[in-house]
């Protein structure tokens, strides 16, 4: 093999990473040279030259970062992730501005009898101790206890209504494992990249106002609000679990009348601020929440933690305690739990600003 050889078959293996060429960007370059074929001759050789350092450019910075972080995980017997920036601090209870539930949908899917699982239907799993307020330092790794799980018996407001809502809402949740097959997976990401152009800034719901808003200091993020053939696959494998959730979270049995899906990319520097999913209105028949976690691989992206708070009930509404529940997002895992928590996702930490590098999650709603 000639070294002209060495060069074209590094190249194609450069261009066949999404790391370091996206899909959008390789579509980008190739309309660019063929547009620039129909030039003059001597036009076209020079701007195909000017095309050809600037992409080589940034294939060289993006190369560099990548065979980097792959000699670092072999000298270190595996990848290491700094989860960088701090959390933000919730408000506190007597905080008088209030959450924003995550804006509306589109209709849900109706339930139906669904698509049996490729794989055996997800075992529920025990959720973590709770921790004390406050960021973990970064890179440390948290204390594992022994789990004794919480009764879900709760104090109830002193009224005669049997339609009180509890006063103390422990932060319970159930993670299933290994959600989807690895082909499923696979689908699941490719669709997700091939569809950046057409997500969409995420939006929240506001008191008083009709429809979902735009609002930088409680959400950012982008959505995509059609999961195309993987919704269903999706909703029919979180039906099949829904009853045994349901009895480990201790959560009343209910007529699920649909559901709502919609796919999040978090990057760098995005957040939810704590918030209900439930609150009034058009949001307030959401009973269970669940989020499923995907993303490339190695994690490209630190933090994005979701944090489920003890939650009080107070002034008509659920607030965050003093404690919580964190979960870090890990690949193909999903954490379901009651929509009324206080909950919020802590900022992303995404070095490379590139869409496919982002925090992904399909998240949604059980209704009632």
């Amino acid at each position: 093999m000639n070294p002209s050889d060495n060069v074209t078959n590094l190249a194609e293996r450069f261009t066949t990473d999404d790391r370091i060429l996206s899909s959008q960007e390789k579509e980008l370059v190739t309309v660019l040279v063929q547009e620039t074929t129909k030039l003059e001759n001597t036009c076209s050789q020079a701007v195909k030259q000017v095309i050809a350092r600037a992409v080589g450019e940034v294939v060289s910075r993006r190369a560099q970062r990548v065979l980097g972080e792959s000699i670092l995980s072999l000298l270190e017997g595996g990848p290491k992730y700094r989860f960088g920036t701090p959390p933000m601090t919730p408000p506190g209870p007597d905080d008088p501005n209030p959450p924003h539930p995550p804006g509306p949908n589109p209709p849900g899917i109706e339930i139906r009898a669904g698509i049996p699982p490729v794989t055996s239907p997800p075992v529920p799993r025990d959720p973590e101790p709770p921790h004390p307020p406050g960021p973990n330092p970064p890179g440390a790794t948290p204390h594992r206890y022994s789990v004794e799980r919480r009764e879900a018996a709760v104090a109830v407001l002193e009224t005669n209504s049997p339609e009180a809502p509890p006063r103390f809402l422990p932060a319970n949740y159930v993670i299933l494992d290994e959600f989807l097959s690895p082909i499923e997976l696979q689908a699941l990401m490719q669709y997700a990249l091939e569809k950046e152009m057409e997500f969409n800034i995420s939006q929240v719901i506001s008191p008083g106002v009709p429809g979902g808003t735009v609002d930088y200091e409680t959400r950012r993020s982008r959505v995509l609000m059609e999961l195309g053939p993987h919704r269903e696959i999706i909703v029919n494998r979180l039906r099949k679990a829904l009853p045994r959730v349901l009895a480990r979270l201790n959560h009343p049995e209910f007529e699920v009348t649909r559901v709502e899906t919609q796919i999040t990319a978090s990057n760098d520097g995005d957040f939810f601020h704590w918030h209900n999913d439930n609150g009034e209105g058009e949001v307030a028949t959401r009973e269970i929440t669940f989020v499923y976690f995907f993303h490339r691989e190695p994690k490209p992206f630190g933090g994005g933690e979701l944090r489920i708070y003890d939650s009080q009930f107070d002034r008509g509404m659920y607030r965050p305690t003093a404690t919580y529940r964190s979960i870090k997002p890990e690949q193909n895992q999903a954490v379901l739990f009651a929509s009324s928590l206080a909950h919020e996702i802590t900022p992303v930490e995404t070095p490379s600003r590139v869409f496919a590098d982002s925090r992904f999650t399909v998240n949604g709603w059980f209704r009632r």
